[in-house]
């Protein structure tokens, strides 16, 4: 079986033509955006509406409250169950998302690394970020160098896979096995970063347009108690106005900086693959970009 990988930095224009692409290919799509799963957390997210599918079926989504742990591998996990009736029924899929890791465990397999143990992620949870920072550089300076360190669930993982393993977590994540019959087509969608960096901020004021303000605080009241686990952009910058540790238009300046910051560690991280078809929407129409890929996929198929 075959499938359709649309991978990009936030607000480069996935969802649009992933949608395009699922309705040509008579396909469903399966998101892959590590905040995208988390239930209540849909305009920060940028959530597709549900009138906004077209009929079209998305997996991963709202499918954990923002206080619970989603891991690499339970998304590899996840998604292969989806592949496995897919092959059964001989339909093809399409990937769409920005988040490299989830993509990468899918398309490239993913290493057996340790199950989370909960004694030592209570001893996490007692220390700062910076702390658990410094405890991964000298553990595992490569691991350090790799992962978002601002992501503290990923911080803890990496910490936790290195104490529990005895081994370097950036050594045993590179020996994957795959687990699923499906060949994938990777295609990389960029622009030039001005266009996009305009165009982030252009979506965050669009976002407290819709009620940004209102979804994080209705976040921060319901899960006051394990804040420090919800990472994602747009709601921990909301979280310190709400704390009074910033103005209102400090936080919103403070999510676009950190969106433009993630969409470029994106960017760089794509870049490094391999085997991803680019293309740059500041460069080509998007209907040029739609007509060759099509082009690709049906040679893929072959």
């Amino acid at each position: 079986m075959k499938g359709l990988v649309i991978a990009g930095p936030t607000g480069v224009g996935k969802t649009d033509l992933s949608l395009k692409l699922a309705e040509k290919l008579k396909t469903e799509i399966i998101s892959a955006d590590s905040m995208q799963i988390y239930k209540g957390m849909d305009i920060g997210t940028a959530k597709i509406k549900p009138e906004e599918t077209n009929g079209i079926k998305h997996y991963i989504i709202d499918i954990v409250f923002p206080d619970e742990d989603y891991s690499v591998g339970n998304f590899e996990r996840d998604v292969n169950k989806i592949l496995s009736e897919k092959e059964k029924n001989s339909e093809n899929i399409i990937i769409a998302g920005g988040t490299g890791l989830y993509i990468n465990a899918v398309t490239d397999g993913i290493s057996e690394l340790p199950e989370k143990d909960e004694n030592l992620r209570k001893i996490f949870s007692e220390k700062t970020l910076e702390e658990l920072q410094k405890e991964l550089y000298a553990l595992d300076p490569e691991s350090y160098n790799e992962i978002d360190i601002k992501n503290k669930v990923r911080v803890v993982r990496a910490l936790e896979v290195c104490i529990l393993s005895g081994k370097k977590f950036s050594v045993l994540k590179n020996k994957n096995m795959k687990r699923n019959n499906f060949n994938f087509l990777k295609v990389l969608l960029l622009r030039d970063r001005q266009e996009l960096y305009d165009r982030i901020d252009r979506r965050v004021d669009l976002m407290m347009q819709e009620g940004l303000l209102e979804e994080a605080e209705e976040i921060y009241g319901k899960y006051s108690s394990s804040l420090h686990k919800i990472s994602a952009i747009g709601y921990k910058e909301l979280f310190s106005y709400f704390d009074g540790k910033l103005s209102l238009d400090d936080a919103v300046d403070k999510i676009k900086m950190e969106s433009r910051r993630y969409a470029k560690r994106q960017m760089t991280w794509f870049r490094k693959e391999k085997d991803y078809c680019i293309y740059n929407l500041s460069v080509q129409s998007e209907t040029e970009i739609f007509e060759d890929i099509l082009e690709k996929w049906e040679s893929h198929r072959k």
